[in-house]
């Protein structure tokens, strides 16, 4: 096998048999043989075979000269990986690799039972695959040595530490031999891998198998600008159109995750999910699921399919935008791998559009910019998968010849035409009809959003036109309830978006929203009430804790709220109408309201910089006036002196309105 030429013997035999004719680029540049007993720092494309290429490299710094392993009371070395999908993944390529070296191979990784792992771990394991997590618990309990460590491989060593395994990984490694050989094979090399490197390993070699450009070149980027309450349908066309045999989802979340799922299997797609709050046991059988051809579609979270290896993987979507270009990188790393070719469709809101553009900018890709794909192209392309069926050109079976003389001598070529068209499209899901506004996509760019606010007309008359062009748009319409109120802390802020979203409708279905106590009653327009029930699902669940049920018209508790509104509204307007009056009355008598005058700071006071209320009388109009004093029956004039504090009563009423009221009404009598 001239292909693999110093590859150790049994490694070289076990590659024969499992069908690899030529190495890839990464594995040609670690068999060099100036690179067999020194650290490397390893960058190369996600699915390039570097699984393979570790497991070539260490073979020889754990053997030696020898042909197969010897018994051993401690692991010889120990591979790290971020998840447990992917220490499984790299356990079973190791396992076949290292197959005719009698080398066992244990994982310790979460979700597993812990007692068995140590137990595989005393019957004297020769490499350990592991996430580091678990590897650290295994450390404490001192069920783990590693301290005759030979070689330790960091497995995407730069998604362990965005995913906060720092400490963890520098437990591990200062727990290991010192004299080692330390490996860290990652998709892209930030600085904070290059400072983990500096730190732990020995002048480390900087292998950089290719450039940036040239680990995109089997996938095909595509970018589908759609308004955001449209992103499943949008994602549902997407998985129409391009059919593909396997096909993963990123979501950002979860409960995303839940959603989708349940949204996608009403539809027709068979569909599994993986999201960490699935027991190890459930993701194993989804992606066996997804292996055997049972189910073609996985809807996943970022980190729960963090260097999973789907055969045939055809098709990535990124449902929400990644976060940066390592995540686009490695998500879109699922598909293209071993000279395949694939398509990574990411999901950009209009008002996001800014945002994906330099996104694609740092990852230097040149993505293709379109809307999603149309109902119309969607028939096209069923049509055109119809007649490149090979089933089409396939030879008469002998079980086959009397039925289909049957058949051509009972029916006409169209008949039988038109039959197998009608059972080819009843097995496919029906793509979503999009509603592309440009003009909306226009006023989310942030660059125009200035200059048509200035341009807009007054607010009043503008409202009032939207107001009657909405209410003439909408139509007929039919009354939900919804089992939350005011006193579960409901809001129509909150509870729209949770309409349109779920129900999968556009806002302009939703009509009015009204919140009471108990419950919540909204408007959905006719046209689109079926559609809005069957999104919800047969359970009719919003969320978790809220039912939505169909009521028709409108229910009796608004009428009854609504009079007894207009009831209170007209007892407000007697109300205020008698409050008028009085004020009134009393305006007629005292004209000028007093200004009551405040003393200015009092730099000495103690209570430097506080203002104090001033409490001269407020009826003083005028101070340096007379004033009529009424005492017994007798007139006295009284000159009052500007700013004196101490005439005022203490009980005497200080309303202004009605002191002055009451000095009038004395000197009228």
């Amino acid at each position: 096998m001239t292909n693999f030429d110093g590859v150790t013997a049994g490694l070289g035999k076990a590659l024969e048999d499992r069908g690899y004719d030529k190495p890839t680029p990464v594995q040609i540049a670690i068999m060099a043989p100036e690179l067999e007993h020194v650290d490397l720092l390893v960058s190369a494309q996600t699915g390039s075979g570097k699984t393979v290429a570790f497991g070539i490299s260490i073979a020889s710094t754990l053997l030696g000269n020898q042909a197969t392993f010897k018994n051993v009371s401690s692991p010889l070395a120990i591979i790290i990986a971020p998840t447990r999908e992917l220490a499984l993944q790299v356990k079973s390529e190791l396992n076949w690799l290292y197959t005719s070296t009698n080398a066992l191979v244990a994982s310790c990784v979460g979700g597993m039972d812990i007692r068995s792992e140590r137990r595989s771990l005393e019957k004297g394991a020769h490499i350990v695959v592991g996430t580091p997590g678990r590897l650290c618990d295994h450390i404490k309990r001192k069920s783990l040595d590693l301290s005759h460590i030979k070689a330790v491989v960091l497995d995407e060593a730069d998604e362990m530490l965005n995913m906060g395994f720092r400490e963890e990984l520098e437990t591990i490694l200062k727990a290991s031999a010192v004299d080692r050989r330390t490996l860290m094979f990652s998709a892209t090399v930030p600085k904070t891998i290059a400072t983990l490197a500096k730190r732990y390993q020995r002048d480390a070699v900087r292998v950089n198998v290719s450039s940036d450009q040239e680990q995109h070149r089997d996938i095909e980027y595509c970018a589908y600008t759609v308004s955001n309450n449209e992103r499943e349908n949008a994602i549902i066309n997407i998985l129409r159109f391009y059919n593909a045999k396997t096909a993963i989802v990123f979501c950002a979340t979860r409960a995303t995750v839940n959603r989708m799922t349940n949204r996608f299997t009403n539809r027709g797609f068979s569909v599994v999910a993986l999201s960490g709050e699935l027991s190890q046991n459930q993701r194993m059988h989804a992606l066996q699921a997804i292996r055997d051809g049972r189910a073609k579609v996985c809807i996943a979270t970022d980190v729960a399919a963090r260097g999973i290896d789907l055969p045939n993987l055809e098709l990535v979507i990124h449902s929400d935008l990644p976060k940066n270009r390592e995540s686009l990188l490695h998500r879109s790393g699922r598909t293209g791998r071993a000279g395949r070719k694939g398509v990574s469709s990411v999901i950009v809101p209009f008002g996001a559009k800014k945002r994906a553009e330099r996104l694609f900018q740092s990852a230097k890709i040149n993505a293709k910019w379109s809307g999603p794909p149309t109902l119309l192209e969607i028939m096209q392309r069923d049509d055109e998968r119809i007649l490149l069926d090979p089933i089409l050109s396939n030879p008469l079976q002998d079980g086959e010849v009397k039925l289909v003389k049957k058949l051509t001598s009972n029916h006409s070529a169209e008949q039988l035409a038109v039959a197998f068209m009608r059972a080819y499209r009843s097995g496919q899901s029906a793509p979503e009809e999009l509603s592309v506004d440009e003009k909306f996509e226009s006023e989310m760019d942030t660059n125009n959003s200035r200059n048509q606010r200035r341009n807009k007309p007054s607010k009043s008359k503008g409202r009032k036109n939207n107001r009657e062009k909405i209410q003439e748009k909408f139509g007929d319409a039919e009354w939900f309830s919804l089992s939350v109120g005011s006193k579960h802390t409901a809001e129509a802020r909150w509870v729209l978006p949770a309409l349109i979203r779920a129900g999968g409708v556009d806002k302009q279905d939703i009509g009015a929203i009204r919140i009471l106590e108990n419950k919540t009653f909204f408007e959905v327009a006719s046209r689109s009430a079926e559609k809005f029930l069957s999104n919800l699902g047969p359970s009719r669940k919003l969320e978790k804790s809220m039912t939505v049920d169909r009521i028709g018209n409108m229910p009796a508790e608004l009428g009854n709220n609504k009079s007894d509104q207009n009831n209170l509204e007209n007892s407000d307007e007697a109300v205020i109408g008698d409050s008028k009056d009085l004020r009134t009355q009393t305006e007629d008598y005292y004209r000028k309201p007093s200004k009551v005058k405040r003393k200015k700071f009092n730099k000495t006071n103690k209570n430097k910089g506080k203002r104090k209320r001033s409490n001269e009388n407020p009826d003083t109009n005028d101070r340096k006036e007379e004033k009529l004093v009424i005492k017994s029956e007798s007139k006295v004039r009284v000159k009052v002196k500007k700013n004196k504090k101490k005439s005022m009563n203490k009980h005497e009423n200080k309303n202004p309105q009605t002191q002055g009221f009451s000095t009038l009404t004395r000197k009228k009598v």
